[in-house]
């Protein structure tokens, strides 16, 4: 169960900021029931966040 302050937080948009609505790795939509959230980004899965985190330490 989560508290009302912390559903709060997520809801409101900052201002100037997008609400991100695909995934980083796979550009799927997200949907409300499955998301995952890290380091500030959402993700549609634990294996999108993973590749996203692969190709980033590619990259480097």
């Amino acid at each position: 169960m989560v508290p009302e302050a912390v559903k709060n937080e997520e809801v409101k948009a900052k201002p100037g900021v997008e609400k991100q609505t695909n995934c980083l790795a796979c550009n799927k939509l997200i949907k409300k029931l499955k998301v995952y959230y890290r380091n500030g980004k959402f993700y549609c899965s634990k294996r999108c966040w993973r590749t996203f985190m692969d190709k980033a330490k590619e990259k480097k």
